[in-house]
């Protein structure tokens, strides 16, 4: 699809009559209409020189006229599965169920997951998600021998080849019950820590789980690992190791950032129960992510029976207490979700209607930009701001009714101030392995 506009050759030039999110833009502009800014910006050099009032700018330079469009940074997606992606059409989900997905997901690993086949996996994501306009993606890796050698070091081949492109960080996935087998458990966090990633697993209700997660934060602490938990993804109430999680941080004085995805069935409680558990997951700092596309897709699936809730955590309740919360992608095309294509602002848009993160919207764009920068690290990205790299989203809608109403498949992607190839891999790169005739 031909661009909506059509960029200066030159290394410097303005982008004129933008509109810029306040929320993530760190400037004096005046707020316009829904907290969009009207503004020019100076870019130069692969980076954004200023950013000043329309008109404000030398007339001299080569410009374009975005005619009141949006202007975001790029996006930053916290939470996927690379591993898994694309499985779908080799190993569906026979039923929807969560169940259903673990099951599938384990028989396609230990019969097809071969470096070759993680690393075209991979790298067809990858080039779905530069094209939509991702900087940075943190996956999670299915852990279990032998992966937690084999696809740590697919990864780690995958970060160089990508390096400049989207920066690749990653996080440990395995069940807290492996936690004890004590050869296996210090072999992953090895290879965890060789590759520079971030400790993981998938919290339990069991007798035992403040001695597993003072196991796992004493190996955290040692080690020098930030941690990335997923935490009751079910609707059962008595699933409730968010606020374990809390606990065992508080109890352990753990100093690195920690992540809490999912926390599905914190929407199950009563009230009480659930502000207590909010404040306590304030109390600890821990950064809460939902993965609204994912949670609805699995949560309360029964066959015949219309879903009774959404399927995703407390995000109003836990901003409205001070917790830094995200949404991001989750799997792509797996049996955990059998849809999706690594596109933040599709999740952005659907998590919109699901979490009523609207009225008013102006902050939204947090969620899917600063919020999981901060969570993971990285508070240099998620903003637009002067002397930061042109890496920024062109979009022709002006306010947030236009950019939600439609997919923006026309929107340009600049990185360091020029325009990538936006044109998507194809399916069909995948048969071979996925063994579609």
């Amino acid at each position: 699809m031909p661009d909506f506009v059509t960029l200066p050759e030159a290394d410097r030039f303005v982008l004129r009559n933008v509109a810029l999110p306040l929320a993530i833009t760190e400037s004096i502009l005046a707020a316009g209409r829904e907290g969009l800014a009207p503004a020019d910006m100076v870019i130069g050099n692969g980076k954004i020189e200023t950013i000043t009032a329309p008109g404000a700018t030398p007339a001299d330079l080569p410009s374009v006229d975005l005619k009141g469009g949006q202007v975001w940074p790029c996006f930053v997606d916290m939470h996927t599965h690379l591993d898994k992606g694309h499985i779908w059409p080799r190993q569906p989900n026979p039923d929807g169920t969560f169940m259903g997905a673990l099951e599938t997901v384990g028989q396609d690993r230990e019969a097809n997951w071969t470096a070759e086949d993680i690393a075209t996996r991979m790298d067809f994501a990858l080039r779905c998600a530069y094209a939509h306009g991702t900087k940075l993606i943190r996956t999670h890796l299915d852990s279990l021998p032998p992966h937690h050698i084999r696809t740590w070091e697919v990864f780690a081949d995958m970060r160089d080849r990508w390096a400049g492109r989207i920066d690749l960080q990653a996080a440990a996935l395995f069940p807290f019950d492996m936690i004890w087998d004590e050869p296996y458990f210090a072999e992953m966090v090895a290879s965890v820590s060789k590759h520079g990633g971030a400790l993981g697993g998938v919290t339990q209700m069991s007798v035992d789980l403040d001695k597993r997660l003072d196991k796992l934060f004493k190996a955290a602490s040692d080690a020098d690992l930030n941690v990335d938990l997923h935490v009751d993804e079910t609707a059962d109430k008595e699933a409730r190791t968010l606020e374990a999680v809390a606990e065992a941080v508080l109890r352990n004085k753990y100093e690195g950032q920690v992540v809490v995805g999912h926390c599905c069935s914190l929407a199950q409680q009563d009230e009480a129960d659930a502000q207590r558990i909010v404040a306590k997951t304030v109390e600890a700092g821990l950064n809460v992510v939902s993965l609204p596309l994912c949670n609805m897709y699995l949560q309360d699936r029964h066959a015949g029976r219309t879903p009774r809730w959404r399927g995703v955590t407390l995000v109003h309740e836990l901003m409205a207490a001070g917790a830094n919360v995200s949404i991001a992608s989750d799997n792509t095309r797996d049996p955990f979700y059998a849809y999706g294509d690594l596109d933040p602002l599709e999740v952005f848009r659907e998590g919109v209607r699901i979490l009523h993160l609207d009225h008013p919207i102006d902050s939204a764009i947090r969620l899917m930009t600063a919020h999981p920068a901060k969570a993971i690290g990285r508070n240099d990205l998620g903003w637009i701001k002067a002397g930061n790299p042109a890496d920024l989203i062109l979009f022709t809608a002006r306010g947030w009714t236009e950019l939600l109403s439609r997919p923006q498949s026309d929107r340009i992607v600049l990185r360091n101030g020029k325009a990538v190839d936006r044109t998507l891999p194809d399916y069909r790169e995948l048969d071979d392995i996925l063994g579609v005739q």
